[in-house]
């Protein structure tokens, strides 16, 4: 390997490493917050938040334009000042998120489909608009290499802010305590991600917003707008749809599944930042090869941690959600399907972060194809739940199996479809998944039959990971993949 690929993958180890903390810290912030909400909230309130939530979120994602990733290569390429550039982007966002905030509080039927809302859950959308800029203000980050913004602001202070607010509501105002909780610790996350971008960054000196200028901007980005939300909206389509198709109680129960299993989901966002970057001067360069390689080895990062994560999460899949309350138990089915999902999405999110720049156009309409596959497959899903008979928690567990097998699709088809563009083999299966999955899902066997639930959280799930750690370091891990584990690889 040439030293400029040694340093890529450095770098790439380097965000990974730091994003993994940050996912260890949001793990002690979210988990928390789902108990405190699912005990002292209840399911039908829980119900009610996440669907707005899916709302709130969508919209927000569609103000950012796609920048998340696309502002790295604006940078890398628009001859002005960087503090212009970013200007420029959050100047846009904030205009289109001020406006969708102002519809949705004068218009708040799409948040909730139920009817049942107070005033306090009308104010949502304000964070929408902070939401959004601090999309904008993390990607800026993200091209200087800066992950450790990304993981103070969405890792420690917004679950934590999140979830200290939501017990001090309980006291004061708990009608509105999830709401408010929400909105406190996305204003907080903004906080966090715009004092390091100024002082990162500098205050753009000069500068003037233009209308012909942001409207090009909104063009250019208009494809890579359209992915982010295909790639957004296929992990939250299903909760939408179970809004319309289901209780209240039942999309509570499905929320708490889906927040649960998007934990291992925060890993392939752990080295976004950083690859998008290490991709877009790779192609500045036309090193094709260098890219394939990036994108396999960081896939099978991602896999080998998200499969572990998720055999120790299924195995003990009912205490995991009892936690949560046992009205939640029911919801064990889906997060399964969920936590399987998330492992064949993987291939399909590393490989897309190559394409929104070699293959924009292409990549947009394999997105659009998943989620038409998705929605089809969850409404015959839960329609055929329906006439069956069986209750809601089928329901939430079809809507999940549509999603794991239109995401699997989707990382078939982007990966072949990124090979045949670079020339290059990406692979990011490893027969050694297998070996290290087979005897810790033995040890999850033994933990499940003969421990009680307690004990299969406290001493199960450390040991399936213990053991699947194990075998994955020793048999599937070469010298480049240590690398991942190693904070000063120069020396």
């Amino acid at each position: 390997m040439s030293e400029a690929g040694r340093d890529d993958i450095q770098a790439l180890a380097k965000g990974g490493r730091t994003n993994f903390f940050g996912f260890l810290l949001r793990l002690g912030g979210t988990a928390p917050f789902l108990f405190i909400a699912g005990r002292f909230y209840g399911v039908e309130a829980l119900g009610r938040y996440a669907s707005a939530l899916v709302i709130v979120e969508l919209i927000s994602q569609l103000c950012v334009l796609g920048q998340r990733r696309g502002l790295a290569q604006r940078l890398s390429e628009d001859p002005r000042d960087a503090p212009h550039v970013i200007a420029d982007a959050m100047t846009l966002t904030l205009m289109l998120a001020l406006g969708a905030a102002g519809l949705l509080y004068l218009f708040p039927a799409p948040m909730f489909p139920s009817g049942q809302f107070t005033q306090w859950d009308r104010l949502l959308p304000i964070a929408l608009v902070a939401n959004a800029l601090t999309d904008i203000a993390l990607a800026a980050l993200a091209y200087r290499y800066n992950v450790g913004a990304t993981v103070r602001a969405r890792s420690v202070v917004e679950p934590w802010v999140q979830t200290l607010s939501v017990v001090a509501f309980l006291f004061v105002l708990p009608a509105a305590g999830l709401a408010l909780s929400f909105i406190l610790a996305k204003l907080a996350a903004l906080v966090v991600a715009l004092w390091p971008l100024i002082r990162t960054y500098g205050l753009p000196r000069q500068w003037h917003p233009h209308p012909l200028r942001l409207g090009r901007l909104a063009l250019l980005s208009a494809p890579l707008a359209v992915a982010d939300m295909v790639e957004w909206g296929s992990r939250k389509l299903d909760v939408a749809l179970l809004g319309f198709f289901t209780s209240p109680a039942a999309v509570g129960v499905y929320y708490a599944a889906q927040q649960v299993a998007s934990l291992p989901q925060k890993l392939k966002s752990s080295f976004e930042p950083i690859l998008g970057p290490v991709i877009t001067r790779n192609l500045k360069e036309g090193n094709l090869a260098a890219i394939a390689q990036q994108v396999s080895q960081v896939g099978f990062w991602i896999i080998a941690a998200q499969a572990g994560i998720a055999m120790a999460l299924v195995i003990p899949g009912e205490a995991v959600m009892g936690l949560v309350g046992p009205n939640f138990v029911g919801g064990t089915g889906a997060l399964t399907f969920l936590l399987i999902a998330e492992v064949a999405a993987a291939t399909a999110v590393v490989s897309e972060a190559a394409l929104i720049y070699v293959a924009r156009h292409k990549n947009l309409w394999i997105s659009l194809s998943t989620i038409a596959l998705q929605a089809a497959l969850t409404v015959g899903g839960m329609l055929a739940v329906r006439e069956m008979g069986l209750g809601p928690n089928y329901s939430a567990a079809a809507a999940a199996a549509a999603l794991f097998i239109s995401l699997g699709m989707a990382s078939l088809v982007k990966s072949y479809v990124l090979t045949r563009i670079l020339g290059q083999p990406i692979s990011n299966w490893r027969w050694a998944l297998i070996w290290a999955a087979a005897p810790a899902a033995l040890v999850g066997w033994a933990v499940t039959r003969f421990l009680p639930e307690w004990a299969e959280l406290m001493f199960g799930i450390p040991a399936i990971l213990f053991v699947y750690g194990f075998v994955i370091w020793h048999r599937g891990f070469g010298p480049e993949d240590r690398v991942l584990f190693r904070k000063n690889v120069g020396a």
